[in-house]
């Protein structure tokens, strides 16, 4: 739960840094006012932060309990960062259509990359995660 979390967390962070501040290509929510947009993205970060703190609590109880198992850490690491990515790619993207990868260029390059680094992201953590699952079974 912990390494899902943080996943999530790392995910949202990328988008929100790269993406929506430093290249200035979207906000989290498009359909309105630039100054909306802006709101959207604080609130975005504000979700990211708070799946930190959430990520880093269910962490520190798995050490205090002396039950973390790094394999299923970085299994859900894995699965929190193309979980986002995927979600945000297909729901946000073309489903909500609260924002685009990119606009008045095509879209079909952007959303083939954005959807297969989340797939690709999504299907190492479950690789990841069969791998721990048989360790942890013996075999």
């Amino acid at each position: 739960m912990s390494g899902a979390l943080l996943g999530i967390a790392f995910m949202a962070g990328v988008d929100e840094i790269i993406f929506h501040q430093v290249l200035g290509w979207h906000h989290f929510y498009d359909r309105s006012t630039p100054a909306l947009g802006l709101v959207s993205d604080g609130l975005l970060h504000a979700a990211e932060l708070m799946a930190i703190v959430a990520g880093i609590f269910f962490l520190v109880d798995v050490l205090r309990a002396q039950s973390f198992a790094p394999a299923y850490f970085r299994a859900g690491l894995f699965l929190g960062l193309g979980g986002f990515q995927l979600f945000d790619g297909l729901v946000n993207h073309k489903v909500l259509h609260a924002h685009q990868i990119r606009y008045g260029v095509p879209l079909l390059p952007y959303d083939v990359t954005w959807n297969l680094a989340g797939l690709l992201l999504l299907l190492l953590g479950v690789v990841l995660h069969r791998q721990a699952s048989r360790a942890a079974l013996g075999r």
